[in-house]
């Protein structure tokens, strides 16, 4: 499943059409027909996102997120809400109230699977940075955060300046970042070395789409600007090119015909959401290296990875999501350093870790916890994805011989790989989780497995529910 969706909304019909539609795109669906309704379904099981009618029979969307809030669940899950008519006044009430948006009914298809897909990917994304900040504040690392905000940039992109100035003049008296402008075909290529803009408002003009997808593209692949929030602003009739800008990367969305106060809402709230991620980012990056950085192969170490899998195992037992935890051990390398000397031992392990780093997820955990011994851990990865990856791992590591420094040979080498998997949906639910200690020495035992049973393949410990 891609994610959990709670649908709100007091009339079983609009649920089950919502239902069938997100189903049909693998989201595991539960649903509720008030605000208290929806409370007790939170209090069994924290949903990624939560689509909520306007008209509740004991309240409306911002009742739901108070009544979140003094239950502790504010910002940990994003909400959508879906209006039966198209009141700006309410619309704005909404966003100003912490509503990550407003869509109005009916809802087209494609733009409301994109907007989940959207939002969900975004808190994920929040969700693990605030998991890498918390692993360094435990191993005090972190330094305490100030009350300095510096100033913030919103830069128009627009075909046509006469059309962009009304909207740049309207958003300069409505918020404190700077504006500026620039047309589609210089809105990367003039921009100063390191002074990437925190937000793109990209104006999309009629026939202008496939112009606007490359440049969103281009935003998305480049270093300087990858971290960029970005908001599109389309046409009434261009909810297929919404979808599609969404898809590729584009945070936020809103019609060209709104107003611009919405415009600002809807800025403040990326810019906002922003600068939280760039301070997360940016306290887990500064400071930390040296004491969480093996200094050969330039993975974390166990300093760093004992803490960070403690983490990952909390919040599997609070969500319910299974993870996998493998110990990886290169064959023979004793052999290596005693026949071609310890040179070539080093080089054979930074190689190592650079295919083992290429060919995992950013999300994924990949420490050097010993001399040749590898610790990896995939957050989400049920039984049969994990093993698919380890047994993906060890061919890569087989495949391809490793160059010796200062030597005209190279040198063959495999890896044996001993795995556990923690599945709570597999077994009863238990909100302790389990020890990294635990979880080390699971996939240490499958591990001895693997070596004992001839090197180069993964065993399984049994999966731990």
């Amino acid at each position: 499943m891609h994610g959990k969706v709670l649908l709100i909304d007091p009339i079983a019909t609009n649920r089950i059409v919502l239902r069938v539609k997100l189903a049909a795109s693998h989201y595991h669906m539960a649903q509720a027909a008030s605000v208290a309704e929806a409370m007790q379904v939170m209090a069994q099981d924290l949903p990624d996102l939560i689509l909520c009618a306007t008209d509740l029979p004991d309240g409306d969307p911002l009742r739901l997120l108070n009544r979140m809030r003094k239950a502790g669940l504010a910002g940990k899950v994003p909400m959508i809400a879906l209006s039966g008519c198209d009141d700006n006044a309410e619309r704005l009430r909404l966003l100003a109230g912490g509503i990550d948006d407003v869509m109005q009914k009916p809802i087209n298809d494609a733009l409301l699977l994109a907007r989940t897909r959207s939002i969900i990917r975004a808190y994920a994304t929040a969700s693990e940075w605030t998991l890498r900040e918390g692993t360094s504040r435990a191993l005090g690392f972190a330094e305490a955060a100030t009350g300095f905000a510096p100033d913030q940039s919103v830069r128009i992109i627009a075909r046509d300046g006469a059309k962009a100035e009304p909207w740049a003049a309207a958003l300069t008296h409505r918020m404190s970042a700077r504006i500026s402008f620039a047309r589609p075909a210089t809105a990367v290529a003039d921009l100063e070395p390191g002074r990437a803009p925190d937000a793109l408002l990209l104006i999309v003009e009629p026939n202008e789409g496939p112009q606007m997808l490359q440049l969103l593209a281009t935003v998305r692949s480049q270093a300087s600007t990858r971290h960029c929030a970005i908001l599109g602003v389309i046409g009434s009739d261009d909810m297929t090119l919404g979808a599609q800008m969404l898809d590729m990367g584009a945070n936020d969305m809103m019609r060209n015909t709104r107003t611009t106060d919405e415009m600002a809402l809807r800025l403040e709230a990326l810019l906002n959401r922003k600068r939280v991620t760039d301070a997360l980012r940016d306290t887990v990056k500064s400071g930390i290296e040296a004491a969480v950085i093996d200094p050969l192969t330039g993975l974390h170490n166990r300093r760093y990875a004992m803490p960070h899998l403690s983490r990952i195992a909390e919040r599997a037992a609070r969500t319910g999501k299974p993870y996998a935890v493998m110990v990886a051990d290169m064959d023979h390398f004793k052999r290596i350093n005693d026949t071609m000397g310890h040179a070539a031992g080093d080089a054979v392990l930074i190689e190592t870790a650079r295919r083992l780093r290429e060919n995992l997820r950013a999300v994924d955990l990949i420490a050097r916890i010993g001399g040749e011994e590898f610790l990896i851990v995939l957050p989400g990865a049920g039984l049969s994805n994990a093993r698919k990856a380890a047994k993906r791992l060890c061919n890569i590591i087989e495949a391809t011989p490793f160059d010796v420094p200062d030597q005209a040979t190279q040198v063959n080498a495999t890896m044996s790989i001993g795995m556990t998997v923690v599945d709570p949906a597999r077994g009863a639910k238990t909100s302790v989780p389990h020890t990294p200690e635990t979880l080390l020495d699971r996939a240490d035992r499958a591990l001895y497995g693997a070596k004992a049973e001839g090197r180069n393949r993964v065993t399984l410990d049994r999966p731990a529910a």
